[in-house]
């Protein structure tokens, strides 16, 4: 169940496809204007939570399930699972939206605490990211009582409801929590092409070292940061391959001479072919650049990005600027990252644990343990509703 933009996408895996009925879709689901951040969670999240919520629980009555897997920010897909009885799992595609105990939060950029000053910092980061989420408390219980179920005490208590909390990331990425949520899991990053992604022939005219420019997928107003980035590599002896992405138009952008610029471009098959990547830290360009051993600039604009960059610098793979770094900052970054051979080798290290996570296939393992923990409890209901009982010795 998904935006009807994604229809051929799932109907291409092999799956059914339904839409959203009550729920937005398109642009007014995913608003492209991030100047007010709490206007946007209101207007995506949090007044639809209601509707999202009744079309989960409309589709799980018409067919039997076993589970339900839901985007992590899909709060109202909790509820309508919930008001269904059926089991929910929640998916994050990135670092832990709620707040884990001595992490600093995703939006944060803040790196893990090392001294008793830099605890403090993160511990009142979270707390303010918790109070910000509260403000949408209203909104959110009032979703609750439409679908008949209790409401919360505080917005971050959502994640405590699921049977599975499912971080798309490695917990060799991540920082140390002091502890985890029971529910919470590590099972990799799900990546895959998307697509909208054009084949891909290679470009390159010399043998000097090769760049990736991978601009995000989102609109972000990227523009001039893009255009920057370019103006800087034009100053190295370099090649250099930019994908503009699907929210930045190419003609907007100009291109130095040793630079191919291009709408899209398989990037699963041209990080094998450079040295390293320059992204503004978008989940999937993190790891796929990772996985391939390549080290990173990281550029971050907003979302988790600045999360990944502190990631990405504390495990040594890796540079971060500002957004506002100067082409002369950005070209001296990139040189570091192709003559210092540290930066590669930190990036292969890290790159080969999260390989061994994602092919753990734990997504897959951690589903069907909720399906099967759902199974037991209805096997001894069914049990309980014959009169039959249980004897148990420890």
């Amino acid at each position: 169940m998904a935006d009807p933009a994604m229809r051929d996408e799932v109907v291409a895996a092999g799956f059914d496809f339904v839409t959203w009925r009550r729920g937005p879709t398109g642009l007014a689901a995913d608003p492209t204007d991030f100047s007010d951040m709490a206007d946007w969670l209101r207007r995506a999240l949090f007044n639809p939570a209601a509707a999202y919520a009744a079309d989960v629980r409309d589709e799980l009555s018409r067919s039997a399930t076993d589970a339900v897997l839901c985007l992590d920010v899909l709060f109202g897909a909790v509820i309508g699972a919930d008001a269904a009885g059926v089991p929910v799992a929640m998916l994050s595609p990135h670092i832990s939206i709620r707040p884990l105990a001595g992490v600093p939060t995703a939006t944060s950029g803040l790196q893990a605490p090392r001294t008793a000053a830099q605890r403090a910092e993160v511990q009142a980061a979270n707390e303010q990211f918790a109070n910000f989420m509260n403000g949408f408390l209203p909104e959110l219980n009032a979703a609750c009582a439409r679908l008949g179920v209790p409401g919360v005490s505080h917005v971050l208590d959502i994640f405590d409801r699921p049977a599975r909390v499912l971080m798309g990331v490695s917990e060799a990425f991540d920082f140390k929590a002091d502890w985890l949520p029971d529910n919470v899991r590590y099972i990799g990053p799900l990546l895959d092409q998307p697509s909208w992604s054009e084949p891909w022939q290679a470009p390159w005219r010399s043998e000097r070292p090769r760049v990736l420019v991978a601009c995000s997928t989102g609109a972000q107003g990227q523009g001039e940061l893009v255009q920057r980035v370019l103006d800087a590599v034009s100053a190295l002896d370099i090649e250099v391959v930019a994908t503009a992405g699907p929210n930045l138009a190419v003609h907007t952008l100009s291109a130095p001479d040793n630079v191919h610029l291009l709408r899209s471009a398989p990037h699963n098959a041209v990080m094998p072919e450079v040295s390293a990547v320059i992204t503004q830290g978008g989940h999937g360009t993190v790891n796929r650049a990772l996985i391939n051993g390549r080290p990173l600039l990281v550029l971050p604009m907003g979302r988790d990005q600045g999360g990944n960059a502190a990631r990405i610098e504390a495990n040594g793979a890796g540079l971060r600027l500002p957004p506002t770094a100067s082409a002369a900052e950005i070209a001296t970054a990139v040189s570091r990252l192709i003559e210092e051979p540290h930066f590669r080798a930190a990036a292969t290290q890290l790159g080969n644990a999260i390989k061994a996570d994602i092919d753990d296939g734990r997504l897959v393992q951690e589903m069907m343990a909720v399906v099967q923990a759902q199974a037991g409890q209805r096997s001894a209901a069914a049990r309980t509703r014959r009169g039959e009982s249980r004897r148990v010795a420890f």
